[in-house]
């Protein structure tokens, strides 16, 4: 519109000044014939010049002025249209992503619609008044372009708290398989945390090149602590690593994906792609304020790298390798295996958990105690002889989302079947053997089966799901941290059978989201019988003894007195089932240009059943656990 109100003023100061210059030889025009017809009737007189120079030297004037008239309302023109050009540009941002602005434009835009007084006396044309500038900067940032790749900051903070009706001394995950026995001092106390380490940040990065599109992703929180966190003064917790991977994805439906990232076994809510938790949250997470999920989802971040196909929008396969670990309990075993090791100092976790103190009094007439501190490494590493390998294959027919994998994954420590000789004798060592003759490396094999099934109904705003996983040493991939090994008698490695299943049922509405959650997870028994020692090894061997399961003892001194519980003696209590149910909800206050702002709140009950082994007089020997858990969260996320 601005650009034809200018054409049309240059028009019109041309017709102005052409009307101008008709009028003046008009004028002379009828001057001379006024002068002609006086002429006739008086006497004649000298004729004047017909074009003198003073002339042509003022017509050459009016012409310049013209021109110079010409060229300022070409350059006023030129500076309206960057105008424009920038203020489209900032109004056609995603939701006030920044544009790469020009300095030119800075200052037009600071300039506003201020009109530069003309040169040329006489010609005063008014612009219309333009709209007060808008500075990009000042809108909600969502994406930042630079380079040909866009940049796009997110997460969020948060402030939550956990109150559990039995004490577990953790934060906000929850150790489900750390539910405590009936005989446990915990069981009388009660606990409440808040915390924010939750709070997480994250970059989402993205470009293109011809008919590939590459990106990549970063998030993390701070779920983690180092030797100094303490929650009595600073709450100094330290970052932890979320996710950290790149993608190449190909036009023809190939991709390749490398990093740290969800495993290949955590269910997707359609075809197989990543998730970056900005708008493109494709892993179907169950939606609870407790970090660790539900109890019955399988689900890990690690190291990885996948090869996607998609087949248009139907079907997409794919295979990964990821990175492999062992968790291990076994009870009552010699010293004739060796698993793997504490982390390595600057590279893995090497801290200390767990340390209790003992003391020694020798048999010596007034000799004096001696006092010795035990510690339990904080984590531990597996030597692992193969990544594990997952493969699946997703459906999507129009009603619902199908998903089939698999997993295979490979476990190997080494045997030293002359270690028990000093504690029972062997049949097949003897003198001068050592614990070291015939060592050996033992490898088995284990993996399992997965299906997973959502569907949406209403509109999308109802959501039902169905999962199962179930195999050989794969516990580690449940909610629940079940075992995957025990170790048979003669040193080997022993997978333990696991099974797990969720339930999920979701209504999604404009401001409210409400979810529940059924799941369980099961470990089988595992358990063989050393005929050197005289012992059943193992994991919930019906031999073990539970008896002291219901009967409280005292705290111990420990390296801090007054925090270490005392432990419960004869209590074997190897978990057999872990069942939780979890009810919540999230209301959105405000969801928009500026971010989001919800508030959420979550129930969960736990259950933790135990292999049965030997009971004690009056009592089960089958002793279970059990929590309530009421969780709250105040969050806000970037824009």
């Amino acid at each position: 519109m601005k650009r034809t109100k200018n054409v049309f003023f240059t028009a019109l100061t041309l017709m102005a000044f052409s009307a101008g210059a008709w009028g003046q030889t008009s004028g002379q025009d009828t001057l001379a014939s006024n002068e002609a017809h006086d002429a006739a009737a008086a006497p004649a007189a000298p004729a004047p010049s017909v074009v003198t120079a003073a002339d042509v030297q003022a017509l050459k004037d009016a012409l310049a002025a013209q021109q110079l008239q010409l060229d300022q309302l070409t350059q006023q023109l030129e500076r309206q249209q960057a105008q424009q050009a920038a203020a489209k540009a900032a109004s056609k941002t995603d939701a006030g992503a920044v544009q790469p602005v020009t300095p030119r434009q800075v200052a037009e835009l600071s300039n506003g619609a201020a009109v530069q007084q003309d040169a040329t006396p006489g010609l005063n044309l008014q612009e219309t008044p333009a709209q007060p500038p808008t500075n990009p900067l000042e809108s909600p940032v969502i994406s930042i372009h630079f380079r040909g790749i866009t940049i796009t900051p997110g997460g969020f903070a948060e402030a939550a708290f956990v109150r559990r009706s039995r004490a577990l001394g953790a934060d906000l995950p929850t150790p489900f398989n750390s539910l405590t026995m009936p005989g446990a001092s915990q069981n009388s106390l009660s606990e409440f945390f808040g915390s924010a380490r939750q709070s997480r940040p994250t970059v989402y990065v993205d470009g293109r090149l011809k008919n590939v599109e590459f990106s990549s992703y970063i998030s993390g929180d701070f779920l983690s602590s180092g030797d100094t966190s303490s929650a009595t003064s600073t709450n100094s917790y330290t970052f932890r690593l979320r996710q950290a991977w790149g993608q190449a994805k190909f036009d023809n439906g190939w991709s390749f994906l490398g990093g740290q990232m969800w495993s290949l076994v955590t269910e997707n809510k359609a075809s197989i792609a990543p998730s970056d938790d900005l708008g493109k949250t494709n892993d179907a997470r169950p939606m609870t304020i407790d970090p660790g999920y539900n109890v019955g989802f399988t689900f890990a971040r690690q190291y990885g790298i996948r090869l996607t196909k998609n087949f248009g929008d139907k079907v997409a396969f794919a295979v990964a390798m990821e990175n492999a670990q062992a968790t291990l309990t076994t009870h009552n075993n010699a010293d004739n295996f060796l698993l793997g090791e504490a982390g390595a100092t600057n590279s893995y976790n090497d801290a200390l958990t767990g340390c209790s103190i003992s003391s020694y009094t020798p048999t010596t007439t007034g000799a004096i105690p001696v006092y010795y501190t035990t510690c339990t490494p904080a984590a531990t590493y597996a030597f692992n002889p193969s990544p594990d390998i997952i493969a699946k294959l997703a459906l999507d027919p129009g009603f619902g989302h199908y998903e089939i994998f698999g997993l295979f994954d490979r476990f190997r420590d080494r045997a030293f079947p002359c270690a028990d000789f000093l504690v029972g004798g062997s049949t097949n060592c003897a003198k001068p053997d050592t614990s070291v003759t015939g060592a050996y490396n033992s490898s088995k094999n284990g993996g399992g089966v997965g299906a997973n099934a959502r569907w949406n109904f209403d509109n999308k705003h109802v959501v039902f799901g169905l999962h199962f996983f179930g195999g050989s040493g794969v516990g580690r991939y449940g909610a629940a941290q079940l075992s995957d090994l025990a170790i048979h008698a003669n040193g080997t490695p022993d997978p333990i059978k696991d099974y797990q299943g969720l339930a999920s049922l979701e209504w999604h509405g404009k401001k409210l989201d409400v979810y529940a959650y059924a799941g369980g997870e099961y470990a089988g028994r595992t358990t063989d019988y050393d005929a050197n020692t005289g012992e059943y090894v193992g994991y919930g061997s019906p031999e073990f003894k539970n008896s002291g399961c219901y009967t409280e003892s005292a705290p111990s001194f420990g390296v801090t007195a007054g925090f270490n519980p005392g432990s419960l003696s004869k209590c074997t209590a190897d978990t057999r089932a872990i069942a939780e149910g979890t009810l919540g909800f999230w209301y959105r206050f405000y969801n928009g240009p500026r971010g989001k702002f919800q508030f959420g709140t979550q129930y969960s009950y736990v259950t933790r059943e135990t292999w049965s082994g030997v009971a004690g007089p009056g009592t089960s020997g089958s002793p279970s656990g059990l929590d309530n858990m009421v969780y709250t969260s105040f969050r806000y996320y970037l824009p």
